[in-house]
C-alpha cells in the first residue's frame, strides 16, 4: 500500500524561503514597505511632521533626483555607469541661467540641450566606438564638461540673468498644495522610460546588451548604436534635471548638481537595476528615488551637523542596497 502523507501543508508565506521568493518574484514589495517605514519613522521622529506640505517638499526634491537616476537605469542596463550627469546637469541650469537675458528663455533651453546632448554624443563614441569602459568615459566627460562650463563663467560673467522666474515657479510650485509643477515633465519622462524598456525594440536591444553582448551581436544588434544613443539620450535627461535643480534651488552653478551623482546611482541600485547590466526597471529606481529623499529629509529633521548627515546617509545607502541585495537574491 503506498503512504498517504497526511502532515498538514504549510502556508508558503509563513516561511523564511516564501517571503524570499515572493520579494524576488516582486522587487516593488519590499521597497514600498521600506518607503513606509521610513514615512513612520519621520513622523515618530519629529510627532507632526508627515503632512501634505511635508509629501509635497518630498516630491518636489524626489524629482530631479528620480530623472538622473534614470539615466543611471538605462546606463547600468547595459553594464554601463554614467557619473556625467551631474556635470551635464550643471552646465546646461547655468548655461540657461546665462542665456536667458539674451537671446531669450525658449532659444536658452533649446542651445542648453543642443550642448547636452553633444556632450552625450561624443560620450556615446568614446563608450560605443572605442570601447572606453564607461565609468572613466563619463569620468574624463564629466571634467571636460566641468572645464568648458568654468570657461563659460569667466566669459558671460557680466551678462547671466539668473534663474528664470518661470524655471523657479516649475521647481518650485505645487497644484493644490501637494502635486509639483515638476511632474509636468518627470511624468512624461517617466512614461517614456518605463514604455521604452517594456514596449520597443531599442528597450529590449538595452538588456540584451547587458545580458549577453556576444549573443546580442549575433543577433544582428549593432552595440555601438545602442550605446551612442543610449548616452546621448541620458545626456538629454541630465539637462532636464538640471533645469529642475537650478529652478528647485534659485541657484545657477557649475557645480550644482554634482551632488545629485552618487545619490542617482544608489537609487537604481536600490531600486533593484543591476550594475552588471541585463536586470532591471524604472519603476523600482522612482522608488528608491523616493527612499533617498525621505532618508536625507529625516536625517534633516534630527537636526544632525552636516558631517554627520553626510556619514549616516552613506552608511544607510549602503546597509540598504546590501539588505535588498540578498532579501531579493540579487547578484
Amino acid at each position: 500500500m503506498t503512504a498517504v502523507d497526511t502532515s498538514p501543508v504549510r502556508n508558503p508565506y509563513l516561511t523564511a524561503a516564501g517571503w524570499r521568493r515572493l520579494f524576488r518574484d516582486r522587487p516593488m514589495v519590499p521597497l514600498l514597505i521600506l518607503l513606509g517605514l521610513l514615512v513612520v519613522a519621520s513622523e515618530v521622529a519629529r510627532p507632526g511632521i508627515v503632512s501634505l506640505n511635508w509629501a509635497a517638499t518630498i516630491l518636489r526634491a524626489a524629482v530631479p533626483l528620480a530623472i538622473l537616476a534614470g539615466c543611471q537605469t538605462i546606463a547600468m542596463l547595459t553594464g554601463g555607469i554614467d557619473l556625467s550627469v551631474g556635470a551635464v546637469g550643471s552646465m546646461t541650469g547655468f548655461v540657461l541661467a546665462t542665456l536667458v537675458g539674451g537671446p531669450g528663455l525658449a532659444a536658452g533651453l533649446a542651445i542648453a540641450i543642443v550642448i547636452a546632448a553633444l556632450a552625450g554624443l561624443v560620450t556615446g563614441i568614446g563608450v560605443g566606438v572605442f570601447r572606453v569602459h564607461p565609468l572613466i568615459m563619463t569620468l574624463g566627460m564629466s571634467l571636460v564638461v566641468l572645464g568648458l562650463a568654468n570657461v563659460w563663467q569667466i566669459v558671460m560673467v557680466q551678462t547671466g540673468g539668473g534663474v528664470p522666474p518661470s524655471l523657479r515657479t516649475l521647481g518650485t510650485g505645487t497644484l493644490l498644495g501637494i502635486i509639483p509643477y515638476s511632474f509636468a515633465v518627470f511624468v512624461p519622462v517617466a512614461a517614456l522610460i518605463l514604455l521604452g524598456l517594456r514596449r520597443t525594440g531599442y528597450g529590449r536591444m538595452l538588456y540584451a546588451v547587458g545580458d549577453n553582448p556576444v549573443a546580442a551581436r549575433l543577433s544582428g544588434a549593432r552595440a555601438w548604436q545602442v550605446l551612442l544613443v543610449l548616452y546621448v539620450i541620458s545626456a538629454i535627461l541630465a539637462a532636464l534635471a538640471g533645469f529642475l535643480i537650478s529652478g528647485l534651488t534659485n541657484v545657477a552653478s557649475v557645480t550644482l548638481a554634482d551632488s545629485y551623482v552618487l545619490p542617482s546611482v544608489a537609487a537604481a541600485v536600490i531600486g533593484g537595476t543591476s550594475i552588471m547590466g541585463g536586470r532591471g526597471g524604472y519603476g523600482g529606481t522612482i522608488v528608491g528615488a523616493l527612499i533617498l529623499t525621505v532618508i536625507s529629509a529625516l536625517l534633516t529633521s534630527l537636526g544632525y551637523p552636516e558631517a554627520v548627515r553626510q556619514v549616516l546617509y552613506g552608511s544607510i545607502i549602503v546597509i540598504v542596497a546590501a539588505a535588498y541585495t540578498r532579501v531579493t537574491g540579487e547578484t
